[in-house]
């Protein structure tokens, strides 16, 4: 009886031939099947536009890239020169100077005397009776403000002529006294033009709009002015002019045309030029004509500053009174004939080449530059290199 017991119980147990191998027998947990984090092939990431040059090595100039090395290096002494010339006594508190760091252009978080110990001919810090530390300018330092002073007052006419040009440019000939008044040092205005042009009835009006915003008007028109650089150079050299620019036509393949006549075909998308003193706020966006005027804009634009060139705060700054689009970047880098766009792509800085010789130099420098680059050679000097050049002379 017991056997028979046995046997139904094992009857039961379902056959398993031994060949099979159930899956849960057996984890497979140990093996391995992503790589190790330490293996992985890191993927580059992409260069952010604040940081990405504009131009690759092969198309970098570098005499118009040093410029802008040489205008960072100088951002303190710029900054703070203009800083402490609108003071009342052109001094200012130490203490009260490590908050103005965007004002003097020094970096955030750094102290102010590293920076002014860098000029020790342009800047000096004393104890004053309140027992505080302040600095402001050399005695050497205002003897060069009134050589400025004294270029400011030789160019005045010449200045004036920059800001009617500007007025007959803008669209309803008029632009905001801020907007000059901020970018005043790109075309050598000194600081106290707003009282100057008073001086001038015959050319500006300002007029006050309801919300308190100071607008320069143009008052009387000169055909002698709304002349361009660009066509004056064409009456010179109208070959020089004709390969300026460059806006081709696009045709097939199939026409298979020589170089020659392809440059004869987009020379009829070149000529004729469309003056920036003409009204380019009835030309429609998207054509051809509108696109050249645009470029003509920004030629004369640049050809109107002291160095020939201009940073994208100072061309946006410009947008609304000139017509220009958002694609203006696009544009420029579209012309490399005649422009060239330094710096990264989020604050680009445009060159017109042709202000330029092959060394990099200004073909013609203004008296405001010749100043600036005097200014420059004293702030990087020390006190006993000064006295050593006064010695011998130079």
């Amino acid at each position: 009886m017991a056997l028979l017991r046995l046997l139904s119980k094992t009857s039961l147990i379902p056959y398993k031939p031994h060949h099979i191998i159930s899956s849960a027998a057996f984890s497979t947990s140990f093996l391995i099947t992503k790589t190790p984090k330490k293996f992985r092939k890191k993927r580059k990431k992409k260069e952010s536009p604040r940081t990405k040059s504009v131009q690759t090595q092969p198309n970098l100039i570098h005499q118009f890239e040093n410029i802008l090395l040489r205008d960072a290096h100088f951002r303190f002494l710029t900054k703070t020169k203009e800083y402490l010339s609108k003071q009342p006594e052109q001094v200012l508190r130490l203490d009260d100077a490590g908050k103005f760091h965007q004002q003097l252009g020094f970096p955030r978080g750094r102290k102010v005397l590293k920076s002014i110990l860098r000029h020790p001919l342009i800047f000096q810090t004393y104890r004053h009776s309140d027992d505080k530390m302040w600095f402001g300018f050399t005695d050497f330092m205002d003897e060069l403000l009134r050589e400025e002073r004294d270029i400011a007052d030789k160019s005045e006419r010449q200045r004036v002529d920059v800001v009617r040009k500007l007025l007959m440019m803008s669209v309803n000939k008029r632009i905001p006294l801020s907007t000059i008044y901020h970018n005043r040092l790109l075309f050598g205005i000194p600081e106290d033009f707003r009282d100057r042009i008073a001086n001038y009835p015959d050319y500006f009006r300002v007029v006050v709009e309801n919300d308190g915003k100071r607008i320069l008007e143009l008052v009387n028109w000169d055909d002698s002015l709304a002349v361009s650089a660009l066509e004056r150079e064409f009456l010179g050299d109208e070959e020089k002019v004709k390969k300026a620019f460059r806006f081709p036509v696009k045709h097939g393949r199939k026409l298979e045309l020589e170089l020659e006549d392809e440059r004869k075909l987009n020379l009829l998308n070149t000529l004729p030029l469309v003056s920036p003193y003409s009204d380019g706020s009835k030309l429609d966006v998207w054509t051809l004509e509108a696109e050249k005027y645009r470029v003509g804009i920004v030629h004369e634009l640049l050809s109107l500053t002291l160095e020939k060139r201009a940073n994208i705060h100072n061309i946006v700054e410009f947008k609304d009174e000139f017509s220009l689009t958002k694609h203006t970047y696009q544009m420029l880098l579209n012309q490399p004939r005649t422009f060239y766009l330094a710096g990264t792509q989020m604050n680009w800085c445009v060159f017109l080449k042709d202000g330029y010789g092959e060394d990099g130099e200004l073909v013609h420098k203004d008296p405001q530059v010749v100043f600036n680059e005097k200014l420059y050679k004293h702030a990087d000097m020390q006190e006993s290199e000064l006295d050593c050049r006064n010695e011998v002379g130079v």
